[in-house]
């Protein structure tokens, strides 16, 4: 099979790339979001797409889109970071480059890559777990992606593990994404560092002195020095990680987890615990097989892969 386009769109980037069947980017480009302009996204994405055409012969186009995607794959009903509501993006972008497109939920596609072409080779029940500002997700069942009836499946990060819990973007309280993300981890540091300041020496220096400083890599480098508090925000929040896991096996029993965003960098830093945690709370755990828990390989190219090899594939 020949090339494909993917694009990956988020709040602050369009990533667009040409990617082989093997998954290979053989080029890519990078543009910023004009997120508060419905048509200047589109034009941007146009733009990408385009120059792409100029240089490649492409088979098809794919784009992934942080947002819920109806299920005809064609528009983009919510995005929470950009002003897309309602958005027709298949037929605006097809009426600017002249080729067919498929839109795509970001972390479906990304979930699809890992799957097809990632940590997840050789499985066909997947949950992929994005653990970055929030918690996003994507479900590839019997090798099949599954959007559910309105195309809207696939966020975990907001059913409730905490009833009158704290305060969610959604408007919700108690979210999943609250406890086991990268902002918690930051509020836990946060807090730790405001009443123990003195057994948070290191955080606090890599947070130039304040408590409000501290940052995910700030976390993330003192627990890899070996700092007991930041070792310990991991902990808690791969404890929260792994309990959904095991919650999330209940319901949909993968064969494979795959762990990506920007808190899996950490590594074995958050995937000790989560494992620890998902093992320890899983149904019926002494008498049924535990599911893989593997870090995601492809890195912040899997959107763009996934969307481009979903085009290819239909």
């Amino acid at each position: 099979m020949g090339l494909a386009i993917g694009v990956d769109v988020g709040g602050t980037k369009v990533a667009a790339g040409v990617v082989d069947d093997r998954g290979r980017v053989i080029e890519r480009l990078k543009r910023y979001t004009p997120a508060a302009s419905p048509d200047d996204t589109i034009g941007v994405i146009a733009g990408a797409v385009s120059e792409l055409l100029g240089r490649y012969t492409v088979d098809a186009v794919g784009i992934g889109a942080a947002g819920f995607v109806d299920q005809t794959r064609a528009n983009v009903l919510f995005a929470p970071n950009l002003a897309w509501r309602d958005e027709p993006v298949k037929k605006l972008v097809e009426e600017h480059i002249g080729r067919p497109v498929v839109v795509e939920n970001d972390a479906n596609a990304a979930a699809w890559a890992e799957t097809k072409l990632g940590a997840a080779r050789g499985h066909e029940h997947v949950l992929l777990i994005t653990v970055g500002t929030g918690i996003g997700a994507g479900i590839v069942l019997d090798g099949r992606l599954y959007r559910g009836r309105f195309g809207s499946a696939g966020e975990p990060g907001h059913y409730r593990v905490v009833p009158d819990g704290r305060l969610c973007g959604c408007g919700n309280r108690g979210c999943w994404e609250q406890y086991a993300s990268g902002s918690a981890l930051v509020a836990e540091a946060r807090e730790f560092a405001r009443r123990s300041p003195e057994a948070a020496t290191r955080l606090l220096q890599l947070g130039g002195g304040s408590p409000d400083g501290i940052d995910g890599p700030a976390v993330t480098e003192a627990a890899r020095e070996g700092d007991p508090g930041a070792v310990r925000c991991f902990e808690i929040v791969g404890d929260w990680l792994g309990a959904g896991l095991a919650d999330l096996s209940a319901i949909l029993d993968p064969g494979c987890f795959v762990i990506g965003g920007g808190v899996s960098d950490a590594g074995e830093l958050l995937l000790g615990p989560a494992r620890d945690a998902y093992e320890h709370g899983l149904t019926g755990r002494s008498h049924r097989p535990y599911a893989d828990v593997r870090l995601a390989e492809l890195g912040p190219d899997a959107g763009l892969i996934g969307a481009a090899d979903l085009a290819r594939t239909g």
